[in-house]
């Protein structure tokens, strides 16, 4: 049976041997590892799954901010969902449904769920409600499919801006 708990209930180390084998080599040079920057994961938004003493997914939000173009405003504060990771000889298996489904969950409980964002398969992220619509305008610190650059979220906005790490008062927030 499959039971989620909290993220940092597991070894640091584990989760990145499972992340190396779930993502291909590299992975730290994508563009999601720069817009969260050095931030901490969330901790009451990540989970991991797990099968008797067995990992077998994570999943990981962070928090990051869009700066506005040409505005004085702050910068609207995003949650970052991912990387979703299940064990590849379990994938299919619904894990990484259950796992969004938790997370999902923990930010509507906490009122965090007004702006999420991630970069992923619009056909595998658009069931939970994530789609491209608001996106459009979004600058990154490195290359996206923008049609991958989805959010969800009456709190999203709609205008250009930077996606980047949260600042606040030059240190990265940890959530």
């Amino acid at each position: 049976m499959i039971t989620l708990v909290p993220l940092f209930s597991r070894r640091a180390d584990e989760v990145e041997a499972l992340l190396d084998r779930a993502f291909e080599p590299g992975r730290h040079a994508r563009t999601a590892y720069k817009v969260r920057g050095d931030a901490a994961a969330i901790p009451n938004l990540s989970f991991a799954a797990t099968e008797g003493d067995t990992l077998l997914g994570s999943i990981q939000c962070w928090p990051v901010t869009l700066t506005l173009d040409g505005e004085t405003r702050p910068p609207v504060p995003l949650v970052m969902i991912g990387p979703v990771a299940v064990e590849p000889a379990r994938q299919r298996d619904g894990i990484g449904r259950q796992l969004m489904s938790r997370a999902l969950n923990a930010a509507a409980d906490d009122g965090a769920d007004a702006a999420m964002m991630l970069i992923g398969d619009p056909e595998y992220y658009g069931r939970f409600g994530f789609s491209d619509e608001r996106t459009a305008d979004w600058r990154l610190p490195g290359p996206v499919e923008r049609r991958r650059l989805l959010a969800r979220g009456a709190a999203v906005p709609a205008t250009p801006g930077l996606l980047g790490p949260a600042l606040v008062s030059g240190a990265v927030t940890a959530g």
